[in-house]
């Protein structure tokens, strides 16, 4: 068996990036956790940095770095979602206070030098939330952009259009600044839009399989998502919500779930209107370079199938 793939979580927990870091939590035989990084999303630094560290306690990964990082987008005030996920973050079980520290060192800072130390070419950047960390690490130390493997994301919409306005999906709309800059820079990126994440419903037959876990982690998760699909159920009438962050792991440990193709990606940063839309080339309409693979589709049972196989071993 090849060695794990080294990987480094950026993410602004957030009910579905807990599931996504449980789910590399849970094939340690594949994935490699360098270091989870934080960053103001769906809730203000505080929270994320807080929650990444009670999902590390959760999982019995104490020896996990957890590392905070942006607190606010490159050139925007920040905008959170806690009528989403709640004033925490991770609203829906009772979750004991994280015991671990947070390391001193910044997540950006974190970034440039693992990316400086490891082999060039064999770390992955997964994102799970707002790109603030990735775009500020690109400005600051820009000789580390070759020595990505690729970046991995969860983030923007085509047909789906947006969720937080009508043009822009929410960690896009967050930092457009910082998504244009990851966008821009040339490395290999993988693209998990609205499009994807919109067929992955924690309809109840799935949301039941994990309960019958009877483990504290997928108990924990289980509380998680009755909470967070109420949202999401409300708004689209649909049977339960779109689990959008685990589709990046998913990604690395079955890629074969995913259809998609590539695309040239553009992010709109000057228009009120439209500020954070992924504006997706999909039908090669002009000679812009194509920049993302950008997914369409995906297996929902196999997907949800492997969620649940791998938090089975937690």
């Amino acid at each position: 068996m090849a060695d794990p793939r080294k990987i480094i979580i950026d993410t602004d927990p957030g009910q579905d990036d807990a599931a996504a870091i449980m789910l590399a939590f849970g094939s340690p035989e594949e994935l490699e956790v360098l270091g989870i990084t934080t960053v103001a999303g769906n809730v203000p630094l505080s929270y994320t940095s807080r929650n990444a560290r009670i999902v590390c306690e959760l999982c019995g990964r104490t020896d996990t770095k957890v590392f905070a990082g942006a607190a606010k987008p490159i050139a925007r005030k920040l905008v959170t979602a806690e009528h989403v996920h709640g004033k925490t973050g991770l609203d829906g079980p009772v979750l004991d206070e994280p015991n671990m520290q947070l390391q001193p060192q910044h997540s950006v800072d974190f970034i440039i030098e693992t990316l400086r130390n490891e082999p060039e070419g064999t770390v992955t950047l997964c994102t799970l939330g707002p790109l603030t960390n990735i775009g500020m690490a690109f400005q600051k130390a820009p000789d580390i952009i070759p020595r990505i493997r690729e970046l991995v994301m969860m983030g923007g919409g085509f047909f789906e259009g947006g969720n937080i306005t009508p043009a822009a999906e929410f960690n896009i709309y967050v930092d457009p600044e910082a998504a244009d800059i990851v966008l821009c820079s040339g490395i290999p990126i993988v693209m998990m839009p609205l499009d994807v994440t919109h067929k992955l419903l924690t309809r109840k037959d799935r949301v039941k399989r994990m309960a019958d876990l009877g483990t504290r982690p997928a108990i924990a998760m289980v509380e998680m998502l009755e909470f967070f699909e109420r949202f999401d159920v409300e708004k689209y009438g649909s049977d339960g919500g779109p689990l959008h962050d685990p589709t990046v792991i998913a990604y690395l440990l079955k890629p074969e779930l995913f259809k998609g193709r590539t695309c040239n990606v553009e992010i709109e940063v000057t228009s009120e209107l439209t500020a954070g839309m992924t504006v997706v080339d999909w039908w090669h309409v002009t000679d812009r370079k194509r920049n993302a693979q950008v997914m369409r589709d995906v297996d929902a049972d196999g997907f949800f199938d492997l969620l649940i196989e791998r938090f089975a071993r937690i």
